[in-house]
């Protein structure tokens, strides 16, 4: 097993590179992603004035941990600790959810696409952006994938994508997946919320004078949460830009689903300053569609990952086969690692 591809640089993907490194060390470890850069929805967006010290977080927007979780995945957690990657959110947090009630809240100071970085750094993979996967084939034992503009080769392949996305590829891949009709059912059953979020710069003058950090909005038929973000991360140094995220409610964002998402960040815009006309006007927006924002209804039982072939090892993974969450993505992760040593050991 000595290429090994994996597809989506987001948190599973990353976690899986950094996992496979420390157990089987392949000589060619490869991750490919259809972005500009790491993170998928760990998203942190750069104002155009000053990206250095002016950051959103436009994903995820905090990282809670359950008890069962903190226990089952402490080593990654003391890992994001020790390296100052994570820390405790001490913020104020109005409307929160029920949900939110039984787990600890962390939130990345730097920027929650840092969490993916980190453990990329550890994976040591090569990350290449802007490659758009359409084909994928197999012949005589190897694994080949097309994208716009290059080919790779590879002896196992992870792919972490949403499932959607996964079944739209062509070549064997789609005929590897017809000729299991149980796991091809399972797979088109699952589905993802979609959600409109607006990123907001504000001028370094900006003052905001509201009494919370991070607010859920129950009622509001628009707008679902506000964050405002150095405060959130726990940043008071006043050299750091001032910014905030507006995420839409999933019904509304349902709706408009295949709207412009300039259009709808305008629309965000408006309702927040009906809602918070404190705040001042943004210097800066920036408009963003997840399309696949959290799995609405995953695979059945979690399993963690499926295996669609042993030989060549092709396997799917991320959040789709857990839960949404950073915890779900590390769980998928572990799940790869496991069976691919397994596979390894079989070769």
């Amino acid at each position: 097993m000595e290429k090994v591809v994996i597809v989506g640089s987001g948190m599973t993907g990353a976690t899986i590179a950094a996992q496979l490194k420390k157990s089987l060390s392949p000589p060619s470890l490869k991750i490919l992603d259809k972005g500009r850069g790491a993170g998928g929805r760990m998203s942190t967006a750069r104002s155009k004035g000053d990206g250095r010290h002016h950051t959103v977080d436009l994903g995820a927007q905090y990282f809670s941990i359950t008890s069962e979780y903190a226990e089952k995945n402490k080593s990654f957690h003391e890992e994001l600790f020790a390296a100052d990657i994570l820390k405790r959110f001490n913020g104020k947090l109005e409307g929160q959810r029920a949900k939110d009630g039984s787990s600890d809240h962390y939130v990345a100071p730097n920027g929650s696409n840092k969490v993916v970085k980190y453990f990329l750094e550890q994976s040591e993979a090569e990350l290449m952006s802007d490659e758009r996967i359409s084909h994928i084939d197999v012949k005589d034992g190897k694994i080949y994938l097309t994208s716009e503009d290059n080919s790779h080769e590879c002896d196992a392949l992870v792919l972490t994508m949403p499932v959607p996305q996964i079944l739209n590829l062509e070549g064997d891949i789609k005929n590897i997946i017809e000729s299991q009709p149980e796991v091809k059912k399972k797979l088109e059953e699952v589905s993802y919320s979609t959600r409109f979020c607006v990123g907001l710069f504000f001028n370094q003058k900006a003052k905001i004078d509201i009494p919370w950090d991070v607010k859920y909005y129950t009622d509001d038929p628009i707008i679902r949460y506000v964050s405002i973000d150095p405060r959130k991360r726990g940043n008071v140094d006043p050299s750091l830009g001032l910014s905030a995220c507006v995420h839409s409610s999933v019904p509304f964002s349902l709706h408009y689903k295949n709207d412009p998402k300039q259009r709808i960040g305008m629309y965000l815009l408006q309702r927040l300053r009906q809602i918070e006309p404190s705040l001042p006007i943004p210097d800066e927006i920036k408009s963003h569609k997840w399309l696949y924002s959290q799995v609405h209804k995953g695979y059945p039982e979690s399993p963690g990952c499926v295996v669609l072939s042993n030989d060549p090892p092709i396997i799917l993974a991320g959040d789709a086969f857990t839960c949404s969450t950073m915890d779900g993505c590390i769980e998928s992760a572990v799940a790869v690692n496991d069976t691919l040593v397994k596979i390894a050991g079989k070769l």
